[in-house]
């Protein structure tokens, strides 16, 4: 919130709150009547190994805020977005394509996001609205360095694993979400779209 352009207000909210998120769109209701874009792009990292203490404590929040977040904020926001225009835009991850033995809640999080992207595509398609996934690999963020930190990875580790042998930036991420939400991408919908540099190739 602290980062947040002069030119636009932000309003806070848990999405893992289903009344903070109904308060949400309640005002976005009440101040814009409609909404063109829904970019749902909350999360929580975690990992921890099968069976271990640390991975039960930290299923539910992981898939409170990634899953059932992403859904509460498609069901509030479905009502206001524009007929023949509107767009869903959700954050999944490769990680939502493949499974990682010691990532469960958050990889198990980020399929239920695809398979959720899907079904509101074939939901909202009827009324001209498109759903759509961007699946990231490692992106150069804060989360990424200290989700590699939590892994014993170091940087170079990661990207030596990437074809492209560089980590995504935020703006090549932030373009494809810009393109989704674009008149040109009106017939591109249910779809996972992965910017990984390859990892998945």
């Amino acid at each position: 919130m602290e980062r947040c352009l002069e030119d636009y207000e932000c309003l806070p909210c848990d999405v893992a709150d289903p009344g903070q998120v109904r308060r949400l769109f309640d005002t976005l209701h009440e101040r814009y009547r409609h909404l063109d874009v829904l970019v749902n792009n909350a999360a929580l990292a975690g990992g921890a190994p099968f069976g271990s203490e640390a991975e039960g404590e930290e299923w539910a929040p992981i898939i409170a805020t990634n899953l059932t977040g992403t859904w509460s904020c498609c069901r509030a926001a479905g009502p206001l977005l524009r007929e023949n225009r509107g767009r869903i835009i959700n954050l999944s991850s490769i990680l939502g394509l493949r499974g990682a033995a010691d990532q469960l809640a958050y990889s198990a999080s980020k399929h239920g996001v695809i398979g959720l992207t899907r079904c509101l595509a074939r939901a909202l398609g009827p009324r001209g609205i498109t759903v759509n996934a961007i699946c990231p690999g490692w992106v150069d963020t804060q989360m990424a360095m200290d989700r590699l930190a939590n892994l014993g990875m170091s940087p170079a580790q990661a990207v030596s694993l990437t074809p492209t042998g560089r980590f995504s930036e935020a703006s090549e991420v932030a373009a494809l979400v810009g393109f989704l939400a674009s008149e040109e991408a009106g017939n591109i919908t249910g779809q996972a779209l992965s910017i990984d540099g390859g990892a998945l190739a």
